[in-house]
């Protein structure tokens, strides 16, 4: 981490302000290169966290690129704690590639995705469940999966994780006391007392496991496919529920040919809508394709609303195709019902079911319940609570706790002592893999190469 690097940290495209970061021991020598304030002070690199205008310049010719605000701030206090630049230019893409060409052409090189959180990391400024809930927060879909983010982002996993750990050093600590003093006959005591330590760590671990569905609600949302015979109103329900006409709507059954996604805020869960064409055996290649394309959705998804008319209720075919579905994640939608005509639903009473009018908004209230009701038992309102939201830190306290359950079976049995500090201190290091304190250098690299360049 001796280089200097930099990247445009603001999204492509334009607006009305595009920031390039500079972070590394020669930033400040990089930015006097590109940077002429207005003031013409010699001194200005000085005062740390201000801004400064004045404009960004080719270094070799002195050709002025744009009209700037600089920020200066000094090591430590930092994001990354070291040196860093921040160039405010005009928000469009040659003004900021022009500034990035001369600022990589003074000295910088270009940064890796993530690079600037994971220089965070590695400075000691944030451990890595932090690192990882940055890129949450910026792809936050809800204010509540936001808030289950910055939960991450202020370290409260950490401080659930560091404290099982304490307990599990705790735990080596008491075996290294039976290990060296043997004499002493403390082992059979110390062992009745590990033992109960050892339950409670795995009760703890089971906790954080229990929240993790929860959590990975909040982070990636539900796939929810909307799935029905043509002509039942499938778009029409897509567009009640986002409140905007997203998809055409017509009497022509067939209409909807392609997949459409759109995302919805559904009570603080982030709901993935997928429209997608009606299930039906057709000539039509395009429509044919729709099809298939549907029925591989409906065998990935979180969630299903199979739509049904009123007036028609549950065909054969339907019949057929709910049969195919896990009802445990299915909600049957019974549309049109603003209509006069009623049919009688027949075959379904181990499913949940919800009458609407998608042209009126009926029932949409009670829909938006049993969505929450049924992919988060209720309790998708709480998201300050600690929750586990990646599978990478589910994996690792799964592990953990398994860790765990060899050390009470060994225990149990009289392994000797020595012995069981293994299982123990397997199950620390596990632990240690959300933190950071036992990462490996392949790990961070899978980790930040999800992130964007700039951040």
């Amino acid at each position: 981490m001796d280089d200097t690097i930099a990247a445009i940290s603001t999204p492509p495209g334009e607006g009305g302000v595009g920031i390039i970061r500079i972070s590394g021991k020669d930033a400040f020598q990089v930015a006097r290169k590109v940077f002429r304030p207005a003031a013409r002070r010699k001194d200005w690199l000085e005062d740390s966290h201000r801004l400064h205008y004045g404009h960004v310049v080719d270094g070799r010719t002195g050709r002025v690129i744009d009209e700037v605000l600089l920020t200066v701030m000094k090591a430590p206090r930092t994001y990354t704690r070291e040196n860093i630049v921040e160039i405010n230019c005009h928000g469009g893409m040659v003004p900021l590639r022009e500034a990035l060409r001369a600022v990589l052409a003074a000295g910088a090189r270009l940064a890796e995705p993530g690079e600037f959180t994971k220089r965070a990391f590695l400075n000691g400024r944030i451990d890595l469940t932090q690192a990882e809930s940055v890129i949450d927060v910026i792809r936050s879909k809800t204010e509540a999966s936001l808030r289950v983010a910055l939960s991450q982002l202020e370290g409260r996993l950490s401080v659930r994780i560091g404290a099982v750990q304490d307990k599990i050093l705790g735990l080596l600590a008491g075996l290294e006391a039976a290990i060296d003093f043997p004499e002493d006959d403390v082992e059979e005591k110390t062992r009745a007392q590990l033992t109960e330590t050892a339950r409670e760590i795995i009760r703890e671990l089971e906790k954080l496991i229990e929240t993790a569905a929860t959590g990975k609600i909040y982070r990636e949302g539900i796939r929810t496919v909307i799935a029905g015979r043509p002509n039942v109103g499938k778009s029409s329900l897509l567009n009640a529920l986002l409140g905007q006409e997203r998809a055409i709507v017509t009497h022509i059954p067939g209409t909807t040919r392609d997949v459409i996604e759109e995302t919805l805020n559904v009570r603080g869960i982030p709901l993935v809508l997928v429209d997608t064409a009606g299930l039906r055996e057709t000539q039509d290649l395009v429509e044919r394709i729709g099809v298939e394309k549907a029925k591989e959705l409906l065998a990935g998804a979180d969630l299903v609303l199979y739509v049904v008319e009123a007036a028609v209720g549950v065909t054969r075919e339907d019949r057929e195709i709910l049969e195919a579905l896990d009802r445990k994640k299915t909600i049957l939608i019974v549309n049109k019902i603003d209509l006069k005509e009623r049919a009688e639903i027949h075959g379904t009473a181990d499913l949940p079911r919800v009458e609407v009018s998608a042209l009126s908004g009926e029932g949409l209230e009670v829909l938006e319940e049993k969505i929450v009701d049924l992919v988060a038992g209720g309790r998708a309102g709480s998201p300050e609570s600690v929750v586990v939201s990646r599978a990478r830190h589910e994996d690792a306290i799964s592990r953990a706790r398994d860790h765990m359950a060899d050390f009470l079976v060994a225990a149990g049995a009289g392994v000797p002592a020595d012995i069981l500090s293994i299982d123990a201190r397997n199950s620390w290091e596990a632990l240690g893999e959300i933190t950071g304190s036992t990462v490996t250098e392949d790990l961070l690299d899978r980790i930040f190469r999800d992130f964007c360049i700039g951040k």
